[in-house]
């Protein structure tokens, strides 16, 4: 979890942040702790899909201090969409969704979303695992994006692009690998654009799940772009094709 993330601690605290349905990114409860509120408040954050670990008091302590009484919850910079929320978004423009696999830098996140609403996208999706939340990092790199342009965090990556493929959108996949060019593909109609994360690029079964992979050209020594600079590569290619 990312330094700068703001955090609540106390049973209470958290459970009302709960009921407010205040978005959060993560719960951490102690270890062996139980009784009281806790029921509730472990049933409401299942039902809102956070994430939930058990971490040893000690860390919680180093956290929050010593009255943290078991649970500390680290706030969303904004709330999260669903899914339905960015694909029923109407942009005006042909429907445009950008997908991240795992991406671990706050950074990249902000200034991706950044890009994507500069695009015109309906939205930017991560997996709700093994991702980067939305952090004050991110909402600093997204330079006020977050307020017009929804993130939508889902359980599962690969079934989210299958949902967008059976709703008519074509998907493709950023990966060095790829036999076609980016500038050889149509992204004129529904499009979702997959980038993966920083180093290892897309996983297997999300690659395997794409109608298509491109690459984008290198001529230099280095092997691969910037996550954020290749998705923002990749969406203006989608508004040039669309504005030709």
């Amino acid at each position: 979890m990312s330094d700068d993330a703001e955090v609540l601690y106390g049973r209470h605290p958290v459970l009302e942040a709960l009921k407010a349905g205040r978005p959060l990114n993560k719960l951490w409860l102690a270890e062996g702790a139980e009784g009281g509120s806790l029921a509730e408040i472990l049933a409401r954050a299942r039902e809102q899909g956070v994430i939930i670990q058990r971490v040893p008091r000690q860390r919680l302590a180093r956290l929050a201090g010593e009255n943290h009484q078991g649970v500390v919850a680290f706030i969303a910079a904004h709330e999260y969409a669903t899914l339905n929320d960015v694909m029923q978004r109407d942009t005006g423009h042909a429907p445009l969704v950008v997908l991240l696999d795992e991406l671990s830098d706050p950074h990249n996140l902000g200034a991706i979303v950044r890009s994507a609403e500069a695009a015109g996208a309906q939205g930017v999706v991560v997996p709700r695992r093994r991702s980067v939340p939305l952090t004050q990092t991110v909402a600093k790199a997204a330079a006020g994006a977050l307020e017009y342009l929804p993130v939508a965090r889902v359980p599962n990556l690969v079934q989210a692009m299958e949902r967008l493929k059976e709703a008519g959108y074509w998907v493709y996949g950023a990966d060095a690998g790829a036999a076609r060019l980016y500038t050889e593909v149509d992204l004129r109609g529904a499009t979702a654009i997959v980038i993966g994360a920083e180093g290892k690029g897309l996983s297997r079964l999300v690659k395997e799940r794409c109608d298509d992979l491109v690459k984008l050209p290198m001529l230099g020594r280095v092997g691969s772009l910037n996550a954020s600079v290749a998705a923002g590569v990749l969406l203006y290619e989608a508004v040039r094709q669309r504005q030709a």
